[in-house]
């Protein structure tokens, strides 16, 4: 393809990529980090720009990966890279004719493409190097093998690296523990694929259908220094007629919502005739919306936990269960505002904080996740998720 000549005005186009590609005589250098060299390649065609394999005296641009051998380069601000050929003639072009090449990092270049950068990627997933440091015994042909069989899905794909989203980890650990337990690689490997149905896998909506969705059991409203949840016994029912009977129903309920499906259904029933009496019974209304989520009829479970925090605004239960649905529907910034509300009604609940940890990392923001692992370790010192609490707060 032939190379069109670098002007100093490029003709306006319709985005900011097309602006910084078109027309641009293209030379990468070094391994990029943060996407593959094809991919980086037809990006820069896309919008209009030539790739060539050298620097030569058409070369308007040079761009210099941050995985591999390089050069300083001024305008990215990068540092401690080792010297290469391409990034010589470039510079060799720009002492003949200042500006001739424009050299830029792969920061740059995946800023002015839309890209992720390298840091961008560091702070929201974790890279090869990230899983190394943290499981120095799992090798990158470990992970390759893990990849191929398809027990890890990086989110990124490069040369110089691999990014694996947070549920990668579970099985990157597991790896790491079979073999600190002396297992050899390809026996731990043969167990993984044999599970692969995702018994090992660290699969948090699938935790989220399997676990109970917290539970209402008092009619009388939460006061400081209760406890939120009290025993049926407690209730007390109203003078009312009505809704003493409402209250009848709702004990009812209570009484057989974790049986069998028999049980159960007899639950929907009296929680339905608890709020015939009483459509403001919001017990009723969160324990009625558990029995929709569990048999995964969300529409129905987050219309009801959406008219029991109208009615009651303290009603964590509510707030909480609500986001488990966000969590399941990967809608995970509303999933965080709602964990975030049940925890400041009830911040000794600690399944909000290990399932706001879990979101919060999801989205890349382990920083603030760790506050909130350590939060659950500490409540729950027995629960079921320490061990990995203890580690990411760490």
């Amino acid at each position: 393809m032939d190379a069109t000549d670098h002007t100093d005005a490029p003709a306006t186009p319709n985005t900011h990529a097309e602006s910084s590609f078109h027309g641009q005589v293209v030379v990468f250098a070094g391994k990029l980090a943060s996407l593959g060299r094809q991919e980086a390649r037809e990006l820069v065609v896309q919008h209009g720009g030539v790739v060539v394999r050298d620097v030569t005296e058409r070369t308007t641009m040079l761009v210099v990966g941050e995985g591999g051998a390089a050069s300083s380069v001024p305008e990215s601000g990068s540092r401690g890279v080792a010297s290469s050929a391409k990034v010589r003639k470039a510079e060799q072009a720009n002492a003949d004719t200042p500006g001739r090449v424009r050299i830029l990092g792969e920061a740059d270049f995946c800023r002015l493409s839309g890209r992720p950068s390298p840091a961008a990627l560091d702070r929201q997933y974790h890279s090869t190097r990230q899983v190394r440091d943290r499981y120095p015994a799992v090798r990158e042909d470990y992970l390759r093998y893990l990849e191929k069989w398809s027990l890890v899905h990086p989110v990124v794909r490069a040369k110089a690296a691999r990014y694996y989203g947070f549920q990668d980890l579970r099985v990157i650990r597991q790896v790491s523990e079979g073999l600190a337990e002396g297992a050899p690689f390809r026996v731990v490997l043969r167990a993984l694929v044999s599970a692969r149905d995702g018994q090992l896998t660290l699969d948090f909506s699938q935790r989220m259908a399997e676990g109970h969705p917290v539970k209402v059991v008092a009619l009388t409203p939460h006061r400081d220094g209760e406890p939120a949840s009290r025993s049926v016994a407690e209730i007390v029912p109203s003078s009312s007629a009505h809704l003493s009977l409402a209250a009848k129903y709702f004990r009812e309920g209570a009484g057989l919502d974790e049986g069998s499906e028999g049980d159960q259904e007899h639950a929907r029933l009296a929680y339905r005739k608890a709020l015939l009496l009483d459509p403001n019974l919001v017990p009723a209304l969160v324990n009625f919306a558990n029995l929709y989520y569990a048999r995964d009829e969300l529409v129905e479970a987050q219309a009801l936990y959406e008219r029991a925090m109208h009615l009651d605004g303290e009603c964590f239960e509510a707030y909480f269960n609500l986001g488990n649905i966000h969590h399941d529907l990967g809608r995970y910034l509303d999933a965080l505002e709602h964990y975030r509300v049940a925890i400041a009604i009830n911040p000794e609940y600690a399944d909000a904080h290990f399932y706001l940890a879990v979101t919060l990392e999801k989205i890349g923001h382990s920083t603030e996740a760790k506050a909130h692992w350590r939060t659950y370790r500490d409540l729950a010192p027995q629960g079921e998720w320490v061990e990995l609490a203890r580690e990411f707060s760490e």
